[in-house]
């Protein structure tokens, strides 16, 4: 029988590993971002090189697509990067995902008029990683 009273994750007495509530969601956050930090840069590169992929007249709300191309190029870089720092653990890797995933949610919806399913399904992964974040991304080795 356990404890009550100790923390639900870390090696336990009878030699099992104990997970930290919401390390799922974690993990999930992680691997979301870079998802999206991938796809942010081939779409940022492709939108530099005015790749025929684009719609024509697709109509932005500010600038042009190759303004937009730069934008999502260096978010997806900064993505990639978050992705590592929340797998390294600790408060500064969360809100820094928080962070970069906040300014996607906002890159997402600015080019939404000219590609409406894929900034909204942007947004709703980027959503789902400030969630895992925000609820369960804290420093693991505090609660110890």
């Amino acid at each position: 029988m356990t404890d009550p009273s100790q923390p639900n994750w870390g090696p336990s007495t009878h030699g099992a590993i104990r997970h930290h509530e919401g390390e799922g969601w974690v993990l999930f956050a992680g691997i979301m971002i870079i998802i999206l930090g991938v796809l942010n840069v081939i779409w940022g590169l492709a939108a530099i090189d005015d790749s025929k992929f684009f719609v024509a007249n697709a109509t932005f709300i500010l600038t042009s697509l190759n303004t937009w191309g730069w934008i999502t190029l260096l978010v997806g870089v900064a993505e990639v990067f978050a992705a590592f720092s929340i797998w390294r653990g600790g408060q500064v890797g969360r809100w820094f995902g928080i962070g970069i995933a906040s300014v996607n949610v906002i890159v997402a919806l600015l080019s939404i008029s000219a590609y409406p399913f894929w900034g909204l399904a942007v947004f709703i992964v980027a959503l789902l990683v400030i969630y895992g974040l925000a609820a369960y991304g804290g420093d693991r080795s505090v609660a110890e």
